[in-house]
């Protein structure tokens, strides 16, 4: 996958990727249009299909929420590289099939507006406008199945 960086630092919990007052739905483009927008109010204009969200420490920390993955996958993001995730997000977004990689060095290597090519099954991280490359952790096997089924849910519809 391929995309334009988008940046944001440390600590940003699911009340901030989803406000709770809009957990009254599940449908996924509705919370896209509230994604992040406690944070940064222009997200959902400038963020565009296959986009990378690059992030700090502790990313999804709060409540196990899964719209949180949910609501970033579907305003377009392809990826999250992150420092560290709360380990209850990085489960709901493998469950979801949004693909996330942990990276200390990529995230200090990418600027917003950067250009990263993203490969989960090796964890290559290629930051294309600085001509860079870091390597992540790749998925284990069982995960790489369950993204390859685009999340949990179809992967079990699919072998059972």
């Amino acid at each position: 996958m391929q995309g334009k960086a988008i940046k944001y630092g440390d600590n940003i919990d699911t009340d901030v990727i989803i406000p709770a007052r809009y957990l009254n739905t599940s449908d996924p483009q509705e919370l896209a249009q509230h994604c992040m927008e406690d944070l940064d109010k222009e997200f959902k204009n400038k963020v565009q299909e296959g986009d990378i969200l690059v992030v700090g420490e502790n990313f999804g920390s709060g409540s196990s929420r899964e719209h949180a993955p949910i609501a970033i996958k579907a305003s377009g993001i392809s990826c999250i590289i992150a420092k560290s995730f709360a380990r209850i997000f990085y489960r709901n977004a493998i469950n979801i099939g949004l693909p996330i990689l942990e990276c200390r060095e990529a995230v200090e290597g990418i600027e917003e507006g950067d250009i990263v090519l993203v490969d989960t099954d090796n964890g290559s991280i290629k930051n294309l406008t600085k001509g860079t490359e870091f390597k992540a952790q790749p998925f284990p096997d069982f995960i790489k199945e369950i993204m390859k089924y685009g999340g949990l849910i179809n992967y079990v519809r699919e072998k059972v």
